[in-house]
């Protein structure tokens, strides 16, 4: 089904949902009043671009409105998305999905609300982030993780280090070994390349290697790569910023949590708003002042000021004094690839979990399948519920019909998860999680149904 789409902000977050929407058998619209970024949409995507204020009824009024399906609001003005989804939706725009970064909208006292500009959905890019980043603190052993069927189901990204026993084991090896860890192999990267294994692939150093498995079981599993988690007690989060605060209010009540900030005069604006988290004053990227807040006595650095540069080069720096979890905050989703090679333990981004959170809006909304995109593995993730109609059942069709570089990785059956094998025969109402190229989801769709 073709979709009519605008898009109001071509920065880093709508620059790059155009460039995953524009795969699609979409009509884009971008608007944004930048001309070097409505150059590089224009330059690189079939969109039609809108040179203006997304804020404007005149700049809108060039947009036949009734027809449009999804109006996104994505800038990185609060107000701009605000103002640019009220009139949307007053000139006739069917669904308006806005993003904003100013919290006290959601909550439950709010004197204005998103529904009072007539927007159907919010996504919140920090608290996204913040979200990612204490899953990977519970994990400590994860470069990336991922929930599903409400987080009772995880899809957890490891590199394998020169000591981890699967190197030179095939899958199907590990699996055979490990009969009372369930899990799958979904998904390697390796050499900056991502696909989905077989059985006879082979686990080799460097790899990172993402396992499906029930909640319950994800120890075991870190435990079964040779780098079993660990119990963080002590965070150091560089930056006062906001996803810095997000993260400092959630965890001090069950960790020893301390804020580093340069800015001194942003460090006692937000240090008073803190109960048991502290507020140190100082530069994250001096070895002395590092030195003197015994940094490598931290079991995880979180580095997530706004400067990336400033993140990377602290990221690199804590590391060297022996910080046990790095987890690094970036915005560009281009240096994500690049980044996780210099040494980090997991990189995280709000524009990547940002457009995530609008994609599957929109794909769930057309198609009633939940799909994550993974940004930097070039992985979807697609849920869906077996049909009485499906052509897997009609046709009486074995689990290896299902397509080779598409992985099962879990069934939910009665409530209960678990991890599929050859023998398995799929139901009627079971709930399957899958994982494949973006261009064979359709194939999966059709199958099952």
């Amino acid at each position: 089904m073709s979709l009519n789409i605008v898009i109001i902000g071509a920065g880093e977050v709508g620059y790059n949902l155009t460039r995953v929407l524009s795969k699609e058998d979409y009509d884009i619209t971008v608007v944004d009043n930048a001309p070097e970024r409505c150059n590089r949409v224009t330059n690189n995507f079939d969109a039609r671009v809108i040179l203006g204020n997304g804020a404007s009824q005149r700049v809108l009024q060039q947009i036949d409105m009734e027809n449009v399906d999804y109006l996104l609001a994505l800038t990185r003005i609060d107000e701009v998305n605000l103002v640019a989804s009220q009139i949307a939706s007053k000139l006739g725009a069917k669904k308006v999905i806005c993003r904003l970064r100013n919290t006290e909208y959601s909550h439950k006292d709010a004197v204005v609300t998103p529904a009072d500009f007539n927007i159907d959905k919010v996504v919140f890019p920090e608290k996204a982030a913040q979200k990612e980043i204490e899953s990977l603190i519970r994990q400590s052993s994860a470069v990336e993780i991922q929930e599903f069927f409400v987080g009772s189901v995880l899809l957890v990204g490891i590199k394998l280090a020169d000591s981890s026993p699967l190197i030179g084991r095939t899958t199907k090896q590990v699996e055979m070994a490990n009969p009372f860890i369930p899990h799958k192999l979904a998904v390697v990267i390796r050499d900056d390349e991502s696909f989905i294994p077989h059985q006879d692939t082979k686990y080799r150093r460097d790899d990172f290697v993402y396992f499906v498995g029930r909640e319950d079981d994800i120890p075991n599993i870190q435990q079964m790569t040779g780098k079993p988690a660990f119990k963080v007690k002590n965070i150091a989060i560089l930056g006062a910023g906001k996803i810095g605060r997000l993260l400092a209010k959630s965890l001090q009540s069950d960790y020893n949590v301390r804020i580093i900030e340069k800015d001194e005069e942003k460090a006692k604006k937000y240090g008073n708003g803190l109960d048991d988290a502290l507020m140190e004053i100082g530069d994250g990227l001096e070895t002395d002042f590092l030195e003197s807040e015994n940094i490598g006595e931290m079991d995880c650095f979180i580095a997530a000021t706004e400067k990336e540069q400033t993140n990377i080069l602290a990221s690199l720096l804590v590391k060297h004094f022996g910080v046990k979890q790095v987890i690094l905050h970036i915005n560009t989703t281009n240096y994500i690839k690049s980044v996780r090679r210099i040494g980090v333990d997991a990189v995280v981004s709000k524009n990547t979990a940002a457009v995530n959170e609008v994609i599957k809006i929109i794909r769930s909304d057309q198609k009633s399948v939940p799909v994550s995109r993974f940004e930097d593995i070039e992985i979807e993730s697609v849920e869906l519920t077996v049909s009485s109609n499906s052509k897997y059942l009609r046709k009486k069709y074995t689990i290896d019909k299902i397509p080779e570089d598409v992985c099962l990785g879990i069934i939910i059956r009665d409530g209960k998860a678990r991890i599929p094998d050859s023998h398995i025969e799929l139901k009627v109402g079971d709930k399957l999680l899958f994982f494949s190229k973006p261009e064979r989801v359709s194939k999966v769709e059709d199958l099952f149904m």
